[in-house]
């Protein structure tokens, strides 16, 4: 059974092929950011190796700008970039990269030292570049399909910190007595993420495309003049218009040389080689989808700014000392990613779906006030206020970004929420660079500056 599409064309079935590509949607968020994750979620090993450094901080720091340049280049290119090409770069330069983080360890022996410290670095700027390729990319591919798709994509990125964080914990409770124990855990991390980068290379390029759904996404896509997609339309088995003309332009061409026949008679066989103009309707420039939707923009650049400065900087290193010892921190970065997680569920319930734009904004505001409430936590609250906090801060990240990103696109045609999908990931992640630099506001008057 199927029903009409907004272009006219048949949308498959609600079972053809849609569960399949909400799982493989999830798997694909959860590799987009489980490197990452594991560098966040293993800080206690980085802390160990060099005390000095501020690493959770700095490595945030130079994670950033890389993937903020880098996403903002793109999308300014979005229209004219292979979508394909452009994801399985980003997924095998998060594999490339975490291999070399696995084998800079084992090389060096898990030894600290200044150049340890600085081939990190380079690898987490890989690590922002491939973000960058990866979640603009995606969130825009996404953007022109239906909104379950988005959700489960971001869901798979909050996973990514909920598996990495329940991992850590059971690795620092395994390992923690015996010899090296931390290092042992690190290793299993980083292992466990090279395997979902490399899952992610595989679904992407041979099991995403060819799913019905997605297939017929795509190609009401191109038929709105989305030049993106045709890659994966054609990896799909499924030749987009203008490659079929070429081909069959090149076809009767040769034919005239063999056949002798004249070109009057080869004008006659090519009708459909007269180009229209105006098939496609004009589309609506990055420009004005910025003016149309900047208050989703904003509060995308709000949301992420008052998460990463608290998260993780401050919760490794201003939440002071308490009864859980080494343990707090871990625990504290596992309650953040668990709600953060379950909360990118709960829009699915359309009740509890926040789809008022005068509504986000102000709730997105509202969650300022946690600033104040973090610091008098932590200089005068014990660790059950923290917990509480950090939770809750995870839980209105998670569904406010889920709120803002399924409700964007609605409305417009497959390129303007391509390029509306890019253009509000460089707002998100500029909001991450922001939030990193802010973070580092805490340290002022500690004396670890």
């Amino acid at each position: 059974m199927t029903e009409a599409g907004s272009s006219g064309s048949p949308t498959p079935g609600r079972l053809e092929g849609k569960r399949a590509a909400m799982v493989v949607c999830w798997f694909l968020g959860l590799g987009s950011l489980v490197s990452w994750n594991s560098m966040l979620t293993i800080g206690d090993y980085y802390y160990a190796l060099f005390p000095h450094y501020h690493p959770s901080r700095v490595l945030t720091l130079v994670y950033q700008p890389f993937a903020v340049g880098t996403v903002a280049t793109l999308a300014y290119n979005e229209a004219r970039i292979d979508t394909r090409k452009r994801n399985l770069a980003g997924y095998t330069l998060f594999f490339l990269s975490t291999l070399a983080l696995l084998l800079l360890d084992l090389g060096t022996s898990g030894k600290g030292g200044l150049g340890n410290y600085i081939g990190i670095c380079i690898l987490v700027a890989a690590f922002g570049v491939a973000d960058a390729h990866v979640q603009g990319g995606m969130v825009g591919d996404l953007s022109l399909m239906c909104p379950e798709f988005i959700q489960s994509f971001l869901a798979g990125l909050a996973a990514s910190g909920a598996l990495t964080s329940a991992l850590r914990l059971m690795t620092k409770a395994a390992f923690e007595n015996s010899n090296n124990g931390l290092r042992k855990g690190v290793i299993l991390f980083l292992a466990i993420s090279i395997f979902f980068e490399f899952l992610c290379i595989l679904l992407y390029a041979f099991i995403f495309p060819k799913l019905p759904i997605v297939k017929h996404y795509r190609a009401k896509a191109a038929s709105e003049g989305s030049k993106t997609v045709s890659a994966d339309l054609a990896a799909a088995g499924i030749q987009t218009e203008a490659n079929e003309t070429v081909r069959k332009f090149l076809l009767i061409y040769m034919s005239k040389f063999l056949m002798n026949c004249s070109f009057d008679t080869l004008r006659q066989l090519l009708p459909s080689m007269q180009v229209d103009d105006d098939k496609y309707p004009e589309r609506l420039s990055t420009k004005q989808l910025l003016f149309q939707n900047f208050d989703y923009a904003l509060d995308l650049y709000l949301i992420y700014v008052l998460t990463l400065s608290i998260f993780p900087g401050f919760l490794y290193e201003n939440t002071g000392h308490h009864k859980l010892g080494s343990w707090y921190a871990v625990v504290l970065i596992a309650m953040y990613n668990g709600w953060d997680l379950v909360s990118r569920y709960i829009p699915l319930m359309e009740c509890l779906k926040l789809k008022s734009r005068k509504g986000l904004m102000l709730a997105t505001l509202s969650r300022f006030f946690l600033i104040p409430c973090f610091y008098f936590t932590a200089k005068y609250g014990d660790q059950g206020w923290m917990i509480f906090l950090t939770s809750f801060l995870g839980l209105t990240n998670g569904y406010l970004t889920v709120c803002v990103l399924t409700a964007a696109p609605k409305g417009y045609k497959g390129p303007e929420q391509n390029a509306l999908g890019n253009l509000l990931v460089v707002f998100l992640l500029g909001g991450i660079f922001s939030g990193v630099a802010l973070d580092w506001l805490w340290l002022i008057g500690n004396g670890k500056f």
